[in-house]
Order: structure tokens, then sequence, then C-alpha cells
């Protein structure tokens, strides 16, 4: 053996892209041992230069998260009856195929290394990888959302995170934007309850938010809300045992999902879905397309329809979990949109960030790829590497419609949903907003314990604001119901007393102390 080899023990030989051998990736090449780099250095530009590009941008929202795979199993019916009566989705009317989906979990507002034991929604995103293509089911842990406008979601999100200065969480921001947007209290009163913050990603509830529709073999629609329950139960964090954890694991919920799934202890879900006749329905006080109300069970009950096992942690973080692309636009055949305006909004804006963020061929990559073919004459484009561009062989036709080849429409669709829509365009909010209604009814329907918590968390978070924004947000605490409101009243007046006491102390504190001598 040369001297100056080393032997490989069966060991792989380092290349870099391209697939060259490194025989040095100790040193860079330079003019003497001490001079300057030359900028023929190949192996360093390419290993540098990927490096610094090797994060994809940081999601707008959503940046902190962590996912799984796993495997949907429907159970095909609705209180006994076939869920065909209702949709015509193989995903659900298919009992003997168990879909396999790739699950991400996150927080919302912050940034991608933030604790996540702070009091912020989660984001529970499914793609199932349907026999029909994909199918992705966007939503959080709670059943509402802030808003119900997509044109406010911009300025919603900029006033929840730092100060674009200072780069401080400022809390004064986001209640000077809620006492200004009324139809968030009802969102706000279940955020500063203990339900703000779940103590694991496995035992949060998950829904759909928006209202959606299921469509049948005849083409009738019906409105559908998801919702997904913890088969392990419900699990929350009060903001003292959040405070504890963070003091020692800002990556508690993370750590949870891997090592649960590493020792089998797989987390399930059941999925239920509410099911609405398709309407108006001016029986009810509110608007059932409206994002920031709850459907009561009461009213429109839960239906058991599936489950959801997750079994199987990802190989590599950044190539699954950090580029899962999803978009609530991405439904199968059997499952269609509701004139709900914040998901039509979403559909538009999510499909839109992951093309910015990971790139306009992010379904090529494979865990956004669908486990069907894919037969597109969609092509091009920055790191598009398909090679079975099948129907593009003699003659070479990539588009459609032609006589001379190329791929051809699906003769045989199913009957199409045609909702009837007529009216003039306008700028108007919906009739029935009744914007503290729920909000009240869920204070009421709180134990007295969680009462005191919300009260609590309200309190602290509300005394760093000006007064301007504490007396309009104490007078939509009212309008949602007068206990509640007399309750933040107190709150708020007791901790100014109790701010002001704690300032007197420090003055004469610190006129017994004296001043200290220079030390310089």
């Amino acid at each position: 053996m040369d001297k100056k080899s080393k032997p490989n023990h069966g060991k792989e030989t380092l290349t870099n892209q391209q697939g060259h051998v490194v025989t040095d990736n100790q040193n860079v090449r330079t003019v003497g041992n001490r001079g300057p780099m030359t900028l023929e250095n190949y192996d360093f530009l390419e290993k540098i230069s990927h490096f610094d590009r090797e994060k994809t941008p940081e999601r707008i929202v959503h940046a902190r998260g962590t996912g799984a795979h796993g495997y949907f199993q429907s159970y095909g019916t609705v209180d006994g009856e076939p869920i065909s009566k209702y949709t015509r989705a193989k995903v659900f009317t298919n009992t003997d195929v168990q879909t396999p989906v790739f699950v991400r979990f996150s927080s919302v507002v912050h940034s991608k290394h933030s604790p996540e034991t702070l009091r912020d929604p989660r984001g529970f995103a499914i793609k199932f990888y349907t026999e029909d293509g994909n199918w992705d089911l966007v939503g959080n842990n709670l059943k509402i959302f802030f808003i119900r406008d997509p044109l406010k979601f911009p300025d919603m999100i900029h006033a929840f995170r730092p100060d674009p200065v200072t780069n401080i969480q400022n809390l004064e921001r986001m209640f000077d934007f809620v006492s200004q947007s009324p139809e968030a209290m009802h969102m706000i009163t279940f955020v500063y309850s203990p339900w703000g913050i779940p103590a694991t990603y496995r035992h949060m509830q998950g829904s759909g938010v928006h209202t959606y529709k299921w469509v049948n073999a005849e083409g009738k629609a019906v409105l559908v809300k998801y919702h997904w329950e913890p088969v392990q139960g419900i699990k929350n964090l009060r903001q003292e045992e959040a405070n504890k954890i963070q003091a020692t694991n800002f990556n508690h919920a993370t750590q949870d999902l891997y090592e649960a799934i590493e020792n089998e202890d797989y987390p399930e879900w059941e999925l239920y879905v509410q099911i609405m006749e398709d309407g108006e329905h001016p029986e009810l006080d509110y608007d059932p397309l409206d994002p920031t109300k709850i459907w009561y069970k009461e009213t429109h009950p839960w239906h058991k329809v599936g489950m959801m096992v997750l079994n199987k942690n990802p190989d590599n973080f950044h190539a699954e979990t950090e580029q899962v692309a999803f978009g609530t636009g991405v439904l199968v055949d059997g499952l269609d949109f509701s004139d709900d305006k914040l998901l039509q909004g979403r559909t538009y804006s999510y499909s839109d960030t992951q093309r910015y963020r990971v790139g306009p061929n992010y379904l090529q990559l494979p865990i956004n790829r669908p486990h069907k073919k894919v037969s597109t004459n969609q092509t091009g484009g920055q790191m598009d590497f398909r090679q079975d561009y099948g129907e593009f062989k003699n003659p070479h036709v990539d588009y459609e419609p032609s006589n001379i080849g190329g791929l051809k429409e699906d003769n045989n669709p199913g009957v199409e949903h045609q909702p009837y829509v007529e009216g003039e365009l306008q700028r108007n909010a919906i009739p029935r907003e009744n914007n503290f209604g729920q909000a009240g009814e869920t204070y009421r329907r709180l134990d007295e314990w969680e009462k005191d918590d919300l009260i609590k968390n309200l309190v602290s978070a509300l005394s760093g604001c000006r007064k301007e924004i504490q007396d309009q947000m104490l007078n939509m605490f009212y309008e949602c119901d007068k206990d509640y409101g007399a309750r933040v009243d107190q709150g708020l007046k007791n901790s100014s007393n109790s701010q002001t006491e704690k300032m007197e102390d420090a003055m004469h504190d610190a006129e017994r102390m004296g001043h200290p001598s220079d030390p310089y």
C-alpha cells in the first residue's frame, strides 16, 4: 500500500454533487501555504454555495413545525348510512384502502426556532395521497379563526409579529388590531383560555376550520366541517405549566411526537364531520360559511367517519417536514369549496407561497408528489427534473387539444356540482356578523377554573397596553358577556394598583440603598 494512501474500511468514497471524488475535504487550494485562495477552488465553491442555500426560506406563517407519516382508514358510513350518500370521494367510499398521509403540526405566528410552549394556535395539516391524487386538509387545533375576510390576513399577521423596528414581541400591537376587529373576539376567548397552549401535538384536536362541500355521484352537495379527535385524549397547558417546560425544553412537543412514534406508541385521531344542507340557513343567527363561528353539536351532530394513525417518523426533516407544501385548493373529486371568503383567499395564497418558498416545481419533490401517475403539459421552470413526459413522443405534442397526439381530457367525469350564483359585486361584510354572541356563549360554557385562567391571561396581556386599547377591548368583552367584561375590567384595575405599589416600593428601596460608588 502506498504510504500516502489511507484505508477506506469499506466506507463509501466522498464525492461532490457532480459525482467527482473529493481527495481533500480539509484544505482549500492557496498560493503557497499562507497565500490567497484561487478562484478555481471548485469543490469549495460548490460546497459553500450549496450551504448558503441549504435552508429554504422560512414559512411566512407556521414556520415552527414537525411531522410524521401514517395512514387514514375510512369507516365508509355516516350514522349507519353509506357515506356515498354524501360524497363520491374514493378516500371515503373505498374502505378496502388505507390512504397514506403525511401530517405537519406547527405553531402559527412565531419563528422557526421559537418555543413550542407559546400561546398561539397550532396548525394541523394533512396530505392524503389518495388514489385520485393528493388531498390537503389544512386546518388548526381550534375550530375557528380570527378573521373572515382574506384582505385582512397580512395586517393580522403583521400585528401579531414582533415590532419591525425593535424585533420585540409586543402584545399591544396584537390587541390594537383585535380592538378594531370585533370578529376576532371568539378566537381571542379560546386562545387566552387554557385551550390556547396544547400540551403536545399528540393530545390536541384538529379542525378544517372552514366550511367545505361534499359532492355525491348525482352532483348534489352538502356543507361539511371536519374535526379530528385524539384517541389519546385532550391535554392543554396552563400558563404556569408552560413556563416550567419552556425553562428547560423549547422542543418539547416535537420531542414528544418523535419519541412516541419511535417507541411504537402510535398516536391516533378519529375524524368526525358535521353536515348541513347547502344554503344560507336564515334560521341561524350566523352565516354557516363564517370561519369565526362554531356549528354547535346540539344542532349539527358530529358523525364519526374514519381513523388516522401516525406510525413513521421522517427520514430527513428538511426533505420531508420542511419542504412539504400544503394548499387549501388541493381537493379530489367528490370534495369541493364553499363560498367562505377566507377559504377562497387562502386557496390562492397557499399555493403561491409554496412556489416562492420551495420553487415552481415543488410538486415534483417526493414528499409532495402524488402517488398516482401525473400526466401534465406543464413543463420547465427552475429545478424541473421530470423524465416521464409520456405523450411527448413522436409527434411531440405538449399542448391540448390536438388532432395528432398528446394528452386527452377525461371523457367520463362525474356529474359536476353546479351551484347557482347571482348578484352585484360588493365589498360588504356578510349580513349576519354576530361578532359577540358565540364568544359570550363560549365564555359561559367554560368551567370556572377555565374562566379564572382566561381572565388572568387576558389581564396579564392587556396590562401593557395603552388605555384606549384597554377601553375598546373592555367594551367588546362586555358585549360578549357582562360577567366576562366585569371580571377583565376589575382585573385591569387591580393590576394597575399593583403596578403603582411596586413602583413606589422600588423608589423607596432606591432611596434606602443610595447611589453606588464608581468602581472606575
